[in-house]
């Protein structure tokens, strides 16, 4: 049996049971799944999909709770509590994550929602969490191109616009005269490359406004029309502001859209609206 990863979810064949719950074969030693996490109709040999952490006395069990992030990820969480060890955070387990105050950015107020990155310490083999981030990120981005479709992670705020999180591995930037909808930190959202600098630092579009984008927003755009009764009072005059908030698009997706359905005779342009035909 090869070796658990603690931190991450592992396939583990069940050795026996007892009173306490379920032994698993985790190579070296066995792993107590506590009876609350056990579920119904399992026998011996069975394989059980399991995430194994240390718990509150620091023993190392497997659970079938989901957490919110594995070792190695980003994550935005909540501080269950404060002591003058730290602060613990509320990611989905019985046990809560433990931020060091050295590991602290700034301090973490009890209520308040961080984003964090989740590792195993090297000394103890447990758990815990880091809001100094830049030290867990690439400055520069290799196999990156223009037009690459990414997932990204809102980190920070700066004169310029947003700092994220592309792919859960290097540092992009998101321009505010960019940004057509609301932002908030720790917030998940699909992106695309829109330009990687000299220096390998990467420039970030919330959206692409390329073709596939624009033809899947104009399906919904007349989707939209027909349930407002074929009418509605919006066109090149409206904001973009206003746009955004109607559809949750740029305006430039909406015109490129507009004036793809036009020119199929879908719709009309009027000067106070559009209409469907």
């Amino acid at each position: 049996m090869s070796d658990i990863k603690v931190g991450h979810y592992n396939r583990l064949p069940i050795l026996e049971f007892s009173l306490h719950g379920a032994y698993l074969d985790g190579g070296e030693k066995k792993i107590l799944m506590p009876k609350k996490y056990v579920p119904a109709n399992l026998s011996v040999g069975d394989v059980v999909d399991v995430f194994i952490y240390y718990d509150q006395d620091d023993r190392l069990v497997a659970t079938t709770e989901h957490p919110l992030a594995e070792a190695g990820q980003f994550a935005f969480l909540k501080v269950a509590w404060v002591n003058h060890y730290g602060a613990f955070l509320d990611w989905g387990l019985t046990k809560d994550l433990f931020v060091p105050f050295k590991e602290q950015e700034r301090k973490m107020l009890k209520g308040m929602s961080y984003l964090v990155y989740i590792y195993t310490d090297d000394k103890t083999g447990r758990l815990v969490a880091s809001s100094k981030l830049d030290k867990f990120l690439q400055l520069e981005a290799d196999n990156y191109h223009k037009g690459q479709q990414v997932s990204i992670l809102v980190w920070k705020q700066t004169e310029m616009g947003f700092k994220v999180i592309v792919d859960g591995a290097c540092v992009g930037l998101v321009y505010k005269n960019e940004i057509f909808q609301p932002v908030k930190i720790g917030e998940s959202l699909k992106a695309v490359i829109k330009n990687v600098r000299p220096d390998k630092r990467l420039d970030v579009a919330l959206q692409g406004d390329g073709q596939i984008h624009v033809e899947d927003f104009s399906e919904r755009l007349l989707t939209i029309l027909a349930e407002a009764g074929g009418f509605m009072p919006v066109g090149d005059h409206t904001s973009p502001d206003e746009i955004y908030r109607i559809f949750s698009v740029s305006k430039k997706t909406f015109k490129r859209a507009l004036g793809m359905l036009y020119r199929q005779k879908k719709l009309s342009i009027e000067d106070s609206g559009i209409r469907l035909l």
